[in-house]
Order: structure tokens, then C-alpha cells, then sequence
């Protein structure tokens, strides 16, 4: 039998065979503490019950599990030979009844890649913590099961752990004996099964409601994270923000909450941002704030919490038949954080980041060569893992918006409210959405889908600006361009469509006061290659022209000339957030098409970036200013470009107001680009405290980020790292530590970290994760040159040896993007071609690095011609 690996196609004839009425599923994790017992991996027993049935009577199938070691198996009261049934992945199930009962006992091992059972030991007291995660596929690594999405049941877990331990799972639970007992579910995925277990930190709080029908809903609360944490816990704010969720939710779902329960667990090592686990979501610890953050870092957790709070409809409670439908989940998600973050918590200013930051990720994976519909080919499980991106998700979202704004709002959510009832605790495909809304909407779904959902890349649309004999528009046309095409290894659909798109046409001009305001706007549909917008005509001459204003639409937004001139001498005057966000984005879409230089952008958040008064699009200008850096500026120019960048960071930073998110914001971005021996002798002041900035309170964590940087430059060696460790021994602290210790400008450090991340699976995902970044600094160039050669002859290995998560970890952070030359892109070429047979996921993501590295050296040619 094949390994890990499951297609489609054998889920779907699993499927059509199999229906499962019930796991039963005991695992013992008392082994987690304590000295590990014998050699090879730390294990548990998990011990499993399946009902079944089989419209089949005699055929054969298997059922899934990963594990060390499988003690017995029995099917039907007849014991099998483990040896023979059991392939490491696969228990083979031969001459089935129609009514069956399947019985594993197994050795399973716990995880220090976040895959499966996780177990994590906190380094401040040595506690032992345990979770699970499991998207895609990963349930099989803790109890035997039948993993895809369309085989749901309900679940009962039971859990013998220490006795000073607290156990959660999806249900309730209530302790005997010494064993956790949980309440049934519903019938749910395996994916979305989930225990968590440990001394965790735990709060408590309720939501109460009072529904349509005068019933009760009552739903208990609770938030964990580790002991050490619970200090810096704000567990007030996350409960806040669940109840507007849930208010919000009940408000336009007109489906009560269907799993019980809602706690929220913030645990370590995490590496996703969350999981929708109904009754027990889990995120990544770094939710919760060890030091001062803006803004900016609390509406990104709140909209994480309200995406998972909408999987529990979107995905929980209907799930997609098989991952090609991951978007029915995903996107919607997306769309209903945003949609929430606005309509229900303070964050009222949440479409603005969605412009920014998530379209951002949309825009950039939709122009890979990798590039996908929203409706995707997931051929198999190492395929599904990797369709977690930017179009799954952002661009979904993005495409879900601009439906709203196609079929009206309340269309849409009652196409929402049909979906959930007729759909409850089923698995559902692209079809089953688009009939619902076509009933709400009267209109045909059918093209839509089509344009929007079935085919790839993404659109430019440009200003058409002919002005009369008095100034005034005579016309104004919108012309659309189709997307790039790219080589893809995938048979792709073609990418020359021309969509239709609900657009705003803003005019803006500027004030006598020197305001760059709007003072039109007409919404059109575009249609085909150039679209006339009559009502526009006979306003007077616009100074610059926004495609999309209000971002009804998933688009490229290019700019006439004098558009572009007018943003390049006061683009900081545009007086609308909104306005002003989509023309950084749309900026920064120019300069990575290698239409502006590097270096104009550069100017741009130099003279600009200080006027913003969205922290979060501040922080994201200086993400986007760091990358033209190292990447898309002339190489000649990059000092140059580096010193007018630290000078400007440290000029606003001085002249922020003290105290203020801003001031923080600037402190990290000045230390990310400081190289200069006066600016690293400022960051090492602040350290010591014999140099200070008004208001800039230099904690912990502000402490690693001036840290990196001196680490990297020299000028903090290992005993000044372990100092600080010292001075912050805990979990967060080593991983800050071992980034550091990576960074810095040594030939032998840079063989060392090489050498634990890629020889070795020593080290947890979180400290691999860590390693890599310290290992790859952008003014190292020169020593890490040697490992471009290295990197193509380890990966097939290292894909082959490690799970899949390192595996993208490794073939991901460790490419040699900053030996950007053609002899690199040469070699990347080279691996390519001479492997064709590699698994197509590896091969997927050295074909993006190797598209990035191309895009950075257009982007070089570019701005060395400026």
C-alpha cells in the first residue's frame, strides 16, 4: 500500500464504501512526564474503537493511523496479526461485514513538530504541556481513524493523564477515577478533533442569550495558555471580543451555536495561527503579549478569534466534501473576520488592514507560478497541505466581498442562513453554495463562479483620462488587463480572463489647503478590456484617478501619469485611510512588477510613512520598505538605500510622540535596519541604559529585537546572549536566544545552525523555525554563499526524512534567495529539471522561490536603470 500519502481518489472510493456511526477513542498520556522509558521516540497508548458500516459486504479497505508500534488489532471480535495488517500508515481491512467494529490498541509517539500530539517542556519550570493539532491529516498520528473531511461522526475521548493535570476536549468533561471523561459531539471531521492537556492556566466566563424562539442559549467560556504566561494574560479582551463574536454570529447566522462549549486555548510551539476545533480552539501562544504592542498586534488576534469563531458554521458545522473545496471553509472565514472585526468590536477600521495586509498576501501568491483557482486541484493530502495560501484565503475572501457587493448583503447571508440549515453536519461542494445563493439572489451563479472561483491570477485595472478643450473629462474608460501568465508545473487553467468587477471610480484633487480629497465617484461594472465610465464625464481634471476606491473588487490597480506624478510628490496628503492604503498597496504592486524602482518606493515611505495614521499600515509600509531593500534595489544602491532608511527611521522615531505605538513601531523598524556602527552603539546604549528615547520603554521583548541586530553586526557575542537569556529564562526567551545565536557573522555559527536544522531533527519546530531566521541575514550575503549549493543537494532528503511541516520550514526559509544572481536562478533551474519525479508539493515550493528570486532580479534591472 502506498505511504502517508492519501489521493482523492481513494477517498472518494472510501467514501462510497464506508459510512461510520462512532469513535470511542482512550489515550493514556501519563508517559509524557517523568523519564522516557527505552529507546527511540516518547510514546502513548491510544486505544480505539470504530463502528462502521460497509454497503459492501466482503470488500476490503483500510482505516489510517501513524504510530511507532501496534499492539493489537481486531476487527469484528477477530483478532488480526498487527504485523500484516499494519504498514506504519495503513491498517489493511479485508472482508468486511455490513455492520463492522474495528479495535486498535497502539504505541503512538508524541510530536516536536506540531503535528499530532504535541508535547512541550516549558524551560522556566519544567512543566510538561500537551496539545494536539491536526489539519490536514495529522489525527491519524494519535488514534486510528478513517482521515478525510466527508467520513464524519461523533466522537467520545477519554484521557488518563497525571494526576495534577487538567484534560479538555470538543465536549465537556468531568473526571472519575482518575480518567477524563468527554461528553459525545456531533458528528464532526477527525481533522477538527482536539485534546489539550496539562497545568494550563485557566479562566472562566459565559455568553447568554435569549433566541428567537424565547429558548436559553447558554454557552460556558473558558481561555488557557501556560502558567507562565498567566501573568501576561488578557483574558478579558479575548472574552470581549468572543462575545461580540458570538452576538454578531447569532445576529446574522439564525443558527444557534451548535457545540456547547467555547474555550480557547493559546498554546506553545504552535504553527499555524489558529485551529476551529468546535469547543476548543487552539492558537499560537504569541496571542498573548509578553511586552508593549500597537494596535495593530491586539486587531489581528481579534480578527483571528472572530475567523475560527466563524468555522464553527463555515467549516464545523458543513465541511467540505474533499480539500479542493478547502476555500467553502477558508474564505469564508476570511471574509466573516473582517466582516465581523467591523460590524461588532472596535476595530471599526478592519477593511483597511484587509486592503493592505491580507490582499497583500493574496496578490503576491496569485502571480506564483503555482497560482491556483479559488476552487482548486488537491490531487492528495502533501497537495492539500500546501493550498493553506494566499488565494485559499485572502483572495477568497477578497472574491466573497466583492460577491456582497454583486448580489446585495442580505443575499448573501440568507444564502448563508439556507446553507447552514439544509447542509447541518454534512459535507458540501462548490454546487450545493452556488444553489443557495442563486435562490436568494435571483441571479445566475453559474458565470460567476467561473470567472471568479475557476480560474487563476489576477486582474490590472488602469486609468483612461481624455480631457476637453476646457479641462474637463470628456472620457474616462477603465482598461483591464489580463493576468501575467507563468511556467507552473501544474496542468493550470489558462490565465487570460477577463472578469467582471463591481469598481468605485474615485476623482481626488487637491484643496486649496494642500488636501488631496475626493470630490467624485461613480460605481460601474467592468466588463471585457476597457470599460467607459459615463457618469464621471464632464467632471473637472482629476490629479489622480483611484481604480477601486472602497476595494469592492480583487484587482491590481494601476495609475495614468499624472495619477502616478500626484502620488509621488503628496501621496501623504490623501486625507482617506482607505484611499491611502490602496495606493501603498498599489505602489508597492509596482514595484515588485518592476514598474517603479525600488528606490522610488524607498523615497516614498521616507518622506510619507511618518504622516500615517494607521498603525498597522505604518508597520506594513516598513515591511514592504525592508523587502525592496533587500531585495529589489540595485545591489550598487543598497547601502546607499540601507543608511537613508536607518537615518529616516531613527529622524521619526526621535520625533514621535513619546509613549506612543507609533514610537514603537519606529524603535523596531530602526534596529531591523541599522547597520552603522553609531546606530548599533545607540541600540546598545538603550540596552544598558546609558542612551534613552522620551517614552520608549525598552521591555523584553524590545530587548531581542535591538539584540538581532547587534548580534548580527558582531557586536553581541554568546555571553551577551546567554545573559539575557538569563535575564529571561523562559520559553519565548530561547527562542529569541537561538534566533540570535544563528545570526550572528560567523562561519562556524552558520555551520552549526545549518547543520541542527538540516542533519538533524533535534530541535523542536518552534527553535527550527527560529534557527532559520537567524541564519538567513541580508548582510551576510558573502558567508552564506557557500550553502546555495548545499540547499539543492539536501532538499529530496531532507523532504523525504523529515514531516512535512519542517520539510516546508526547511525547503522555504533556507533557499538561497539573498545570493540573488542568474547563477543562482540558473541552479534552481538546474534542480528542476533534473527533478521531474520529485514529489510535486517540493517541487511546488522550489518553483516559487525560484519565482521570487526571478521577480527580485527584475525588480534589480529596474531600479539599477533609475
Amino acid at each position: 500500500m502506498p505511504g502517508e500519502n492519501l489521493s482523492r481518489e481513494e477517498a472518494r472510493e472510501r467514501a462510497a464504501l464506508l459510512s461510520v456511526d462512532g469513535y470511542e477513542v482512550s489515550l493514556d498520556v501519563r508517559s509524557a512526564v517523568g523519564d522516557q522509558q527505552g529507546e527511540g521516540p516518547r510514546t502513548f497508548r491510544s486505544v480505539t474503537t470504530i463502528r462502521f458500516r460497509c454497503n459492501e459486504p466482503g470488500a476490503s479497505s483500510f482505516a489510517d493511523l501513524i504510530a511507532p508500534s501496534v499492539t493489537a488489532v481486531s476487527l469484528n471480535g477477530k483478532d488480526l496479526d498487527p504485523g500484516e495488517v499494519f504498514d506504519g500508515s495503513r491498517i489493511l481491512l479485508e472482508d468486511l461485514a455490513a455492520d463492522n467494529e474495528l479495535v486498535v490498541d497502539a504505541q503512538c509517539a508524541y510530536s516536536r513538530t506540531g503535528e499530532g500530539l504535541h508535547r512541550f517542556v516549558d524551560p522556566e519550570d519544567g512543566e510538561v504541556y500537551l496539545y494536539t493539532q491536526y489539519e490536514p491529516a495529522d489525527s491519524r498520528r494519535v488514534f486510528a481513524n478513517f482521515e478525510q473531511p466527508d467520513l464524519k461522526a461523533p466522537f467520545r475521548f477519554e484521557v488518563r493523564a497525571p494526576e495534577d493535570w487538567t484534560v479538555w476536549s470538543n465536549g465537556v468533561g468531568e473526571r472519575h477515577d482518575g480518567v477524563w471523561w468527554f461528553a459525545e459531539t456531533k458528528p464532526i471531521s477527525t481533522y477538527i478533533t482536539c485534546v489539550v492537556a496539562g497545568p494550563y492556566h485557566y479562566v472562566t466566563d459565559s455568553y447568554e442569550r435569549v433566541l428567537e424562539d424565547g429558548t436559553r442559549l447558554e454557552i460556558p467560556l473558558g481561555a488557557l495558555c501556560r502558567k507562565g504566561l498567566a501573568k501576561h494574560f488578557d483574558a478579558d479582551d479575548v472574552f470581549l471580543v468572543t462575545k461580540q463574536g458570538l452576538d454578531f454570529f447569532h445576529d446574522h447566522f439564525d443558527y444557534p451555536y451548535p457545540f456547547g462549549k467555547y474555550d480557547q486555548a493559546f498554546v506553545p510551539e504552535y504553527n499555524l495561527g489558529a485551529m476551529e476545533n468546535p469547543g476548543l480552539v487552539t492558537f499560537r501562544e504569541e496571542y498573548i503579549f509578553r511586552g508593549k504592542v500597537t494596535q495593530a498586534s491586539y486587531e489581528a488576534r481579534a480578527n483571528v478569534i472572530l475567523h475560527e469563531m466563524a468555522h464553527m458554521w463555515f467549516g464545523d458545522l458543513v465541511t467540505m466534501e474533499w480539500w479542493d473545496d478547502l476555500w467553502l471553509k477558508e474564505s469564508f472565514a476570511d471574509f466573516m473576520g473582517a466582516f465581523s472585526l467591523v460590524g461588532a468590536t472596535r476595530f471599526t477600521d478592519g477593511w483597511i488592514t484587509f486592503a493592505n495586509r491580507r490582499k497583500a498576501w493574496a496578490y503576491r501568491a496569485d502571480q506564483l507560478p503555482s497560482t491556483h483557482p479559488i476552487t482548486a486541484d488537491i490531487r492528495d493530502l502533501q497537495d492539500a497541505k500546501l493550498n493553506f495560501d494566499g488565494i485559499t484565503y485572502a483572495k477568497g475572501a477578497s472574491v466573497l466581498k466583492q460577491l456582497v457587493a454583486y448580489v446585495g448583503q442580505e443575499a448573501f447571508l440568507e444564502g448563508a442562513r439556507r446553507y447552514f440549515k439544509r447542509h447541518a453536519y454534512g459535507n458540501t461542494r462548490l454546487g450545493d453554495l452556488l444553489a443557495v445563493l442563486e435562490e436568494t439572489s435571483g441571479r445566475d451563479m453559474g458565470a460567476w463562479a467561473r470567472s471568479w472561483l475557476q480560474t487563476a491570477g489576477v486582474n490590472a485595472l488602469t486609468p483612461q483620462v481624455v480631457l476637453d478643450a476646457e479641462g474637463r473629462i470628456q472620457e474616462l474608460a477603465v482598461v483591464q488587463e489580463a493576468a501575467e501568465s507563468a511556467v507552473s508545473d501544474h496542468a493550470a487553467p489558462p490565465r487570460d480572463e477577463l472578469r467582471p468587477h463591481r469598481v468605485a471610480v474615485g476623482l481626488y484633487q487637491r484643496s486649496a489647503a494642500g488636501a488631496l480629497e475626493r470630490y467624485a465617484r461613480a460605481e460601474v461594472d467592468v466588463e471585457g478590456a476597457r470599460t467607459v465610465v459615463a457618469e464621471l464625464a464632464g467632471q473637472d481634471a482629476p490629479d489622480l484617478v483611484l481604480v477601486n476606491d472602497d476595494d469592492l473588487t480583487y484587482c491590481k490597480i494601476r495609475f495614468d501619469e499624472t495619477s502616478l506624478a500626484t502620488l509621488r510628490a503628496d501621496l501623504g496628503a490623501l486625507t482617506d485611510p482607505l484611499a491611502r492604503a490602496l495606493c501603498w498597496s498599489a505602489l508597492w504592486n509596482l514595484t515588485r512588477d518592476a514598474l517603479l524602482p525600488a528606490r522610488a518606493f524607498i523615497d516614498l515611505v521616507l518622506r510619507f510613512a511618518g504622516r500615517e495614521t494607521d498603525i498597522g499600515v505604518l508597520q506594513m509600509l516598513h515591511a514592504w520598505a525592508q523587502s525592496a531593500l533587500v531585495h529589489y534595489v540595485a545591489p550598487a544602491w543598497r547601502e546607499t538605500g540601507g543608511r537613508a532608511l536607518a537615518e529616516g527611521a531613527l529622524a521619526e522615531l526621535r520625533q514621535a510622540e513619546p509613549g506612543s505605538e507609533h514610537q514603537l513601531a519606529w524603535a523596531r523598524f530602526f534596529a531591523s535596519v541599522a547597520s552603522a556602527p553609531a546606530d548599533l552603539d545607540l541600540l546598545k546604549g538603550l540596552l544598558e541604559g546609558t542612551e534613552e528615547i522620551d517614552g520608549l520603554d525598552v521591555d523584553q521583548e524590545l530587548r531581542w529585537a535591538f539584540l538581532e541586530p547587534l548580534a548580527a553586526h558582531g557586536v553581541a557575542d554568546e555571553t551577551v546572549l546567554a545573559e539575557e537569556l538569563a535575564r529571561d529564562d523562559t520559553a519565548s526567551g530561547k527562542r529569541h536566544q537561538v534566533r540570535c545565536l544563528a545570526a550572528r557573522p560567523s562561519a562556524a555559527v552558520k555551520a552549526q545552525a545549518w547543520a541542527q536544522v538540516v542533519e538533524s531533527d533535534a530541535l523542536s519546530n518552534a527553535l527550527v523555525e527560529a534557527t532559520i531566521a537567524g541564519f538567513d541575514q541580508s548582510s551576510q550575503r558573502e558567508l552564506l554563499a557557500p550553502y546555495a549549493q548545499k540547499y539543492f543537494a539536501a532538499i529530496e532528503r531532507v523532504w523525504a526524512e523529515r514531516s512535512i511541516q519542517i520539510g516546508m520550514d526547511v525547503v522555504r526559509g533556507l533557499f538561497p534567495a539573498l545570493q540573488d544572481s542568474p547563477e543562482t536562478l540558473a541552479a534552481a533551474d538546474a534542480w528542476l529539471a533534473a527533478h521531474d519525479g520529485a514529489p510535486p508539493a517540493l517541487r511546488r515550493l522550489v518553483l516559487e522561490a525560484r519565482d521570487d528570486l526571478a521577480r527580485a532580479l527584475r525588480g534589480q534591472e529596474c531600479d539599477a536603470r533609475a
